[in-house]
Formats: structure tokens, C-alpha cells, sequence
């Protein structure tokens, strides 16, 4: 069963095809790894998904429902949880406050304060903290917490909607590399528990291979490959894109690997 699935998916910017008639799907439960080099379109791809960017063609169906023309909380709403390459949490709240404020969202009361934030979900905001970690860090400021545990406090906030598919863009960027198979680690435990799919993109291939269940590949935003590591580490064109022999990636070329 596919939870995600994405069909002729185009979107250029002037004459530039950043992304041109890609599909794939998200089987339900599935670690799936986005990958390719600078300028592949996996970004633009994930706008797409994420309701940040309205294709030029294509459609996806998100549990059988069309999302396309949704806006990004819409969509959220909907049960798809994101993270960004860039952590994005509110440095000055605290960890618990930023993972309270998810929580109240979730449950459509964001303009309605009828009381402090302190009292808001607070229990469920612990749990989710504790899931990755960080409950012993609700009272101190993002803003004093180092990157990885920054990123830990994103990924209970992506969870706070009880996702059942969460986007993670660039997860590990800029994290140490036990800092990063600790995280992937923590998301896969995760994922295996709750039955949540996860569509991620990643420059680390290590991390890719470790932990992917499949991994479909981009180069000048079209669909190059789709497999398991093995095949993806065997593929030709795949050798090109990362030890940077190909250039040209049309349909033509495809057929003759």
C-alpha cells in the first residue's frame, strides 16, 4: 500500500526543468532516500510535496487524496510531518514550549489563548521530548542547545501531528557523523515503531546505505534510478552523477544503460 504517491511530477523555473516527470511512491512504513548531486531538483521536489510550490503538471495523492493546490498547513493537517535542512525551531522559547506550540496547532488552537502556553498539552509535549531524547532539556532555550540536539527538538515537533508520512530534508546537515547515524537511528526506531513512512533526502551516503529500505535517485531533475543500496551502489549512471562523468541525463541515455 502506498501512502505517498507522486506521478509526472514537473515544475521549471524560466527555461531551467528542475524537475521534469518524476514519479515514485511511498510504500506505508517505508524509509525512502531521495538522492542526488547540487541541482538535482530533490529540494524542489519536497516543495512540491510539502505545498510550498505548485507544479507546473503532475499530481500527488497523499492517502489517496490529491494535495496539490493545498497550502502547506492545510497538508500538515492532513497527517504529512516536515523538517527542514535548516532546523526551524523558536530559539528563544524553550524546548517544551516549542514542541507545545506543534501541539496546539495541531489541534486548531492557535488563535485561540484562552490560557498561558504553560498549560497547553504539556504532558503530551514530555512524551514526545522523551521519544527523542530531549525531555531533559524542556526548560532550557533552543537558542542553548547544540545543533544535534536542535535537531532531535525538530523532529519531536514533526511529530506532534502524528504524521503518517514525514518529509526530512538534509536531516544530518551540519551534524558530526556519530551525531548523524545517532539521529537517523533514532527516526528509523521511530519509524519502525509507528508505522510512519519517510520520504528524506541526504548527502551522506553512509547514512543513506546504513538505513534506506529503498533509495530513487534525481540528476538535472529526472528520475536516473530506483532501488535497494545494492543496486543503486551498482548502477552506472548513479557512478556518473556522484563521481561527476555524466553530464547529459534525457530520456535517450536511460534506455542505452
Amino acid at each position: 500500500m502506498s501512502v505517498l504517491r507522486v506521478r509526472n511530477l514537473s515544475k521549471a523555473f524560466g527555461g531551467v526543468h528542475a524537475v521534469e516527470n518524476v514519479s515514485f511512491d511511498v510504500g506505508d512504513g517505508e524509509f525512502l532516500a531521495l538522492i542526488g548531486p547540487n541541482g538535482a531538483g530533490k529540494s524542489t521536489c519536497f516543495n512540491m510535496i510539502n505545498g510550498q510550490l505548485a507544479p507546473d503538471r503532475g499530481d500527488i495523492q497523499f492517502a489517496d487524496r490529491s494535495i496539490v493546490g493545498l497550502k502547506p498547513r492545510e497538508i500538515w493537517r492532513l497527517g504529512v510531518g516536515r523538517t527542514f535542512q535548516v532546523a526551524a525551531t523558536f530559539g528563544s522559547m524553550t524546548v517544551a514550549e516549542n514542541v507545545q506550540m506543534a501541539l496546539v496547532s495541531h489541534h486548531g488552537e492557535i488563535f485561540r489563548f484562552a490560557r498561558a502556553l504553560a498549560a497547553r498539552h504539556r504532558e503530551r509535549a514530555f512524551e514526545l521530548l522523551e521519544q527523542v531524547g530531549m525531555a531533559g532539556s524542556a526548560p532550557r532555550a533552543c537558542k542553548e542547545l547544540a545543533y544535534g540536539d536542535v535537531k532531535r527538538v525538530e523532529l519531536a515537533i514533526a511529530l506532534a501531528n502524528e504524521p503518517r508520512l514525514l518529509l526530512m530534508d538534509e536531516p544530518t546537515a551540519g551534524m558530526a557523523p556519530r551525531e548523524r547515524n545517532d539521529l537517523i537511528a533514532l527516526v528509523k526506531r521511530l519509524v519502525v515503531e509507528r508505522r510512519i513512512s519517510v520520504l528524506f533526502t541526504e548527502h551522506s551516503m553512509d547514512v543513506v546505505f546504513a538505513y534506506a529500505d529503498r533509495i530513487i535517485v534525481l540528476a538535472r531533475g529526472m528520475l536516473i534510478a530506483d532501488g535497494n543500496a545494492e543496486a543503486i551502489r551498482d548502477n552506472m549512471q548513479v557512478q556518473q552523477v556522484y563521481l561527476g562523468a555524466g553530464r547529459t541525463f534525457r530520456p535517450h541515455a536511460q534506455a542505452q544503460s
